[in-house]
């Protein structure tokens, strides 16, 4: 027994020096190479001279034998554009090396660019080689690219005097852009403003945007970058502030605009109702964190509109006087459970009365999650205005019966073919992407009066209204299924 005692540590003790052994051991042969997860790493187009986010790469050893790394260089050296940390050291001038990975292990290369002034009127595109040169003489490489777009870097501008922006490269805004009183900025076709967190337009003097079908006039958020990898920064909310019209701004217009991903959309404050604060048409506020359109006793007209997922209110009327005509109100904000409603009206708010003049919504469309979309802070008496109408618009909300501020209109309710984000063209949760066309089977097809039809014959995106039975509610026309549109 002591025999045996004696002999099975020692056949363990073999095994595990063997195994120990087998772990340390590295090859040189020939057909010993490494598995990468992508053979190119393409960073998003970057902001010339702005530093991209980084990006990681890993190096894969899958044989039973280690392998060692003599040499990782970029093959544009201390020239190259890129930047390159292989296995937590950054490689100097370009190269690097000496690096091992055991058999079944891998090693993690992360990877940045900055890249330079253009001088082009479109993005250019960059490119070298991360070359991996094994123990064995065997190179391996990797394909790095990325592409820049000059801009115009805007820090604290304050506008005080009238001003025409130019449109052949993007403007990147940091702190603030402020519109003073008397001054007037306009913002012609193509123009793109890009803004830094915690940047936005505050507007006290009149923003002329002039966008077109297209070259739209658009402000969003200066990352470019991914948040994941089917989810660009673009595509998420509050990457900047917004935009707000001060008490004494007027005359403002907005056609052709999409504003997008900020913290709220547009705000105007309250002033005098004798002009108009805001003229908007064929434009889009879309993702914001805050509220989408925030009027406080504000004159607008706003029509051919889209203002969608919100986590504040969709569309937030507190006093004023206000005409929706063909827009479409979509309360689908997918981050947070936590939202607002498609449409509010009030004319007080905790004690703090002011007059809703009008707020008429013509062949608009308000929905969105849940069964009622549409709130208000509402008291009326003798002494109290409140005048709203909804005049052939699809409502997700109860009907309402017997009220002649709700004309003609169509509920969503249980009773139609379909409802919620399934009367829409493209409704993709996963990605964040949405088409708020109606989908054939939606009852929001063919419902709109045409009084207000023809102030508008064609949609946001320039199809006629005409063209089939009877004008859609909201601001897309259904188009029908053929050949070329598939």
């Amino acid at each position: 027994m002591r025999h045996k005692g004696f002999i099975l540590p020692a056949v363990a003790l073999l095994a595990m020096t063997a195994s120990c052994d087998d772990y340390d051991s590295w090859t040189t042969s020939p057909s010993a190479t490494l598995a990468f997860s992508t053979d190119t790493v393409a960073f998003d187009t970057l902001i010339s001279t702005v530093p991209s986010s980084t990006r990681m790469l890993v190096a894969y050893n899958r044989g039973d034998k280690g392998l060692r790394i003599s040499r990782v260089h970029l093959a544009g050296g201390s020239d190259s554009h890129f930047r390159a940390n292989v296995d937590g050291q950054p490689l100097v001038g370009g190269t690097g090396g000496d690096f091992e990975i055991r058999r079944k292990d891998s090693l993690v290369v992360r990877l940045e660019c900055t890249l330079p002034e253009t001088g082009a009127a479109v993005p250019q595109t960059y490119a070298d080689q991360l070359v991996f040169t094994l123990e064995s003489g065997i190179e391996q490489s990797v394909t790095l690219e990325a592409s820049a777009q000059d801009a115009w870097f805007v820090r604290g501008m304050r506008i005080e005097r009238d001003s025409v922006f130019r449109t052949d490269k993007p403007y990147v805004v940091h702190d603030s852009l402020v519109v003073a009183s008397g001054a007037t900025l306009t913002l012609p076709a193509g123009c793109i403003l890009m803004f830094h967190e915690k940047a936005g337009i505050d507007v006290y003097g009149r923003l002329m945007a002039l966008g077109t079908l297209d070259a739209p006039v658009v402000m969003r958020g200066d990352r470019t970058d991914l948040m994941f990898d089917y989810l660009p920064y673009d595509n998420t909310p509050g990457r900047w502030e917004g935009l707000w019209f001060h008490t004494g701004s007027q005359g403002n217009v907005m056609q052709h605009c999409d504003l997008h991903s900020g913290n709220y959309g547009i705000r105007c404050d309250s002033t005098d109702l004798s002009a108009l604060v805001l003229q908007m048409e064929n434009s889009i506020v879309h993702n914001v964190r805050g509220d989408g359109l925030h009027m406080e006793h504000s004159c607008a007209e706003v029509a051919n509109t889209q203002v969608s997922n919100t986590q504040g209110t969709t569309v937030y009327l507190h006093g004023g006087s206000y005409s929706f005509v063909h827009c479409t109100f979509a309360q689908f904000y997918p981050f947070s459970a936590d939202r607002g409603s498609a449409v509010f009206l009030a004319n007080d708010i905790d004690g703090r009365y002011l007059h809703l003049h009008n707020a008429w919504s013509s062949n608009c469309v308000a929905t969105g999650y849940g069964d009622d979309v549409i709130y208000g802070s509402i008291i009326e008496g003798q002494d109290y205005v409140c005048d709203y109408l909804f005049d052939h618009c699809f409502l997700t909300t109860p009907e309402v019966k017997d009220d002649g501020r709700y004309v003609d209109n169509v509920w969503d309710n249980d009773d139609l073919p379909v409802s919620g984000g399934d009367n829409f063209l493209r409704f993709d949760t996963d990605n964040f992407l949405y088409d708020f066309t109606p989908d054939s089977l939606s009852a929001i097809r063919n419902m709109a009066g045409p009084a207000a039809a023809a102030l508008y014959p064609f949609d946001r995106l320039g199809r006629s209204r005409m063209a089939d039975d009877a004008p859609d509610a909201g601001c897309y026309e259904y188009l029908p299924e053929t050949p070329e549109s598939r």
